[in-house]
């Protein structure tokens, strides 16, 4: 089998999104210090969290449908446009001075609703640029890898930046950073994903996929421990900002740093994932990074000293990149072609969906007890998930790989036995 990277298409596509990715993290970082640094309140910071992910609650699951019935490779490209523009304009704003919060909510909020478009529809068009079904675990590993090595690279960058030029720098190179995408998705050419009709409504095309999806016990079960984690584990990274500045009295760099060493976490997950033949024994992985994750947490919560919160930052990192990027594997390996675009949606509304939640109420918890015990009760949280969800695990495992040993995704194991679904 031939490996995915001979693939040109996937080659301009990754390389795009490598630069592009890098510029969005530099602005993320650069928006949270800019935002604490105007409020100076752990709370602000968890509204900012609600409203850039608040839109993927209620826009993915039409996404999906549209990701379904158009174009795939159309739609990133007006998705990819549109965020340029959030991006200049976010640009003008700090580099005229002329920065609110208000603005800061509103831009924020539009980003959300273009994301909530865009994510759904790379998932699913990296697939579509596959020749082989049995390459989909690699392609998705080297796509969660270069996300999670732009996450390590971009709030570094990011950091030095802010220290020396500000974060306006931060903006600007984010906005131009959307031309390096933009210009690899015009040179890929990739054959166009067919619907069995596009006569169907939206709504009915809806209701089949939440069927679909949460008719079938593996996929259901999946997005149901994705939404969990992304309810309590991830609402850590927007209180960084205030470990940097009050726990740790550090600057721009301290926050580069704590989010660059979760990025480094990922990227180990994602080359440790990358490096498993097919998908057996992944549902284990996925118990075990969730307990990590958790664990890691609660030492980032306890810990008072850099070098020490720096090493758990980056099993946090490692942690729930084994979940995402193995939860995204298995779902991508069993789920019908023509409903991809929708499933994925129902994953990202599961992740991104009830994360802002749990931004809010970090940032609220913060405000009242502290960010390190927020972020330890977020720990304890996650490993009750870890916990709660090893045995459904354990049964999607048994579920799942015989019909991926049909599809030549995985090996077989002498004590699989086969589960009726």
């Amino acid at each position: 089998m031939k490996s995915v990277l001979h693939n040109k298409n996937l080659q301009l596509y990754f390389a795009g999104q490598t630069v592009s990715l890098i510029g969005t993290w530099m602005q993320q970082i650069a928006l949270s210090w800019l935002v604490y640094g105007l409020t100076n309140s752990p709370f602000m910071l968890g509204v900012i969290g609600f409203i850039s992910q608040v839109p993927s609650l209620l826009l993915t699951p039409f996404a999906g449908i549209v990701a379904d019935r158009f174009n795939r490779h159309r739609l990133i490209m007006i998705t990819q446009v549109l965020a340029m523009i959030q991006a200049a304009l976010l640009t003008a704003l700090v580099w005229t001075g002329q920065t609110q919060l208000w603005q800061l909510m509103l831009l924020s909020g539009v980003l959300g609703a273009i994301s909530a478009f865009d994510i759904p529809t790379r998932q699913s068009f990296v697939v579509d640029m596959l020749d082989d079904k049995a390459q989909v675990g690699s392609a998705v590993s080297i796509s969660s890898s270069i996300t999670t090595l732009t996450r390590l690279v971009g709030p570094f960058i990011a950091g030095l930046v802010i220290a020396w030029a500000g974060e306006k720098v931060c903006f600007l190179a984010n906005a131009l950073s959307y031309l390096a995408v933009i210009a690899a998705l015009s040179f890929v050419k990739a054959k166009p994903n067919l619907t069995k009709s596009t006569k169907t409504s939206s709504l009915s095309q809806l209701k089949e996929g939440i069927d679909y999806t949460f008719g079938f016990g593996p996929i259901r079960d999946l997005i149901l421990f994705i939404a969990f984690v992304g309810l309590f584990a991830m609402p850590f990274a927007i209180l960084m900002p205030a470990f940097a500045k009050d726990v740790f009295h550090g600057n721009a760099f301290t926050l580069g740093s704590l989010t660059g060493c979760c990025g480094a976490g990922s990227v180990i997950g994602a080359l440790f994932l990358g490096s498993r033949k097919g998908t057996q024994a992944l549902s284990r992985w996925l118990v075990i990074g969730c307990a990590l994750c958790g664990i890691a947490l609660t030492g980032l919560g306890l810990s008072n000293y850099l070098p020490l919160s720096l090493i758990t930052a980056t099993a946090v990192g490692f942690g729930s990149m084994v979940v995402m990027a193995g939860c995204i594997t298995l779902i991508q390996t069993i789920v019908d072609p023509d409903k991809r675009g929708r499933v994925m949606s129902f994953v990202v509304m599961a992740f991104m969906g009830l994360s802002p939640f749990g931004c809010i109420a970090a940032g609220a918890l913060a405000n009242i007890i502290g960010p390190g015990k927020t972020v330890i009760t977020s720990g304890i949280c996650t490993f009750i998930v870890a916990l709660f969800f090893a045995p459904r695990l354990k049964l999607i495992h048994l579920k799942v790989t015989p019909s991926n040993i049909e599809a030549g995704i995985a090996e077989a194991e002498s004590e699989i036995a086969v589960v009726s679904t």
